[in-house]
């Protein structure tokens, strides 16, 4: 039986699923069918990592990329949560909050609780609120040049208009980011221990990746080596090697199921 604070700890190992337009960010001109395709590989082999390991997740996924693989989403909802990162990968409007969540639950016949913007975009927390999502895991409280400031947001959980807002994770003392770059491009051994200071200080550990990072990128010769950076098997290897460090510290939690946690202590403290 695990303890009471292996209970409390929560591993939210997420991912981002969309067309692979990364490639076409950085200058190479490729269909929306190779978009897909290279994301739909990816997936499926680190969906098997997934199950060698025992981890259940959250796939955020746009609809649009959902809606060509209906199949495999469908499959991959019977074990993970599948949330909202929107109607499309490159372009956002408010209205794809509603529009990419009603596609999703027609597509599975299933609620759908969460949202991720792309890249980590602001989204009005208002909109989020009256297209009837739980929560919103939009915000990485660091900065990243060229991206966003984000320094001075809350690293833990916080309620705004409704909705949990749950931030990627970043280390305690110097916001250092954990993402997917991170996993990439810190040397291992620092990066697992980062991970595991952080989910000992927080509670819970917000990670999230990207299907196509577990493709052969050799070929996307535009994209920069750090983007690049262990791809396929080595990237699979090192995600795998990581969920297994982590597994006797906490419990593989989907967004929902944390989401409802936060829920009951939130109860709870009021009831006290």
């Amino acid at each position: 039986m695990a303890s009471p604070n292996r209970r409390q700890r929560d591993i939210l190992f997420t991912v981002d699923v969309e067309e692979f337009d990364t490639a076409v960010e950085f200058g190479h001109n490729i269909p929306l069918s190779e978009q897909v395709a290279v994301s739909t590989a990816g997936l499926t082999l680190l969906a098997e990592r997934f199950e060698a390991v025992g981890a259940r997740t959250t796939l955020f996924t746009t609809a649009n990329y959902a809606l060509h693989e209906s199949a495999l989403i469908r499959n991959l909802a019977q074990k993970h949560e599948i949330a909202s990162h929107g109607y499309y990968h490159t372009t956002f409007e408010p209205a794809d909050l509603l529009k990419s969540r009603l596609a999703l639950e027609k597509l599975l016949n299933q609620p759908i609780l969460g949202f991720r913007r792309a890249r980590m975009g602001f989204v009005d927390p208002n909109d989020v609120h009256q297209a009837g999502y739980q929560y919103n895991s939009s915000l990485h409280p660091t900065w990243l040049p060229g991206r966003y400031n984000h320094w001075g947001e809350p690293r833990h959980p916080f309620r705004e208009m409704g909705v949990w807002q749950i931030p990627a994770s970043v280390t305690p003392t110097l916001r250092l980011p954990l993402f997917w770059l991170s996993l990439k491009n810190f040397p291992f051994a620092l990066y697992r221990q980062f991970c595991r200071q952080t989910l000992e200080a927080d509670g819970f550990l917000n990670l999230y990746v990207h299907p196509w990072e577990f493709t052969d990128l050799s070929g996307y010769e535009k994209i920069p080596a750090y983007v690049r950076r262990y791809s396929r098997d080595t990237l699979l290897d090192r995600v795998e090697a990581l969920l297994r460090y982590l597994k006797p510290m906490g419990e593989f939690s989907t967004m929902g199921e944390f989401t409802q946690r936060l829920n009951q202590r939130s109860q709870s403290a009021k009831a006290i």
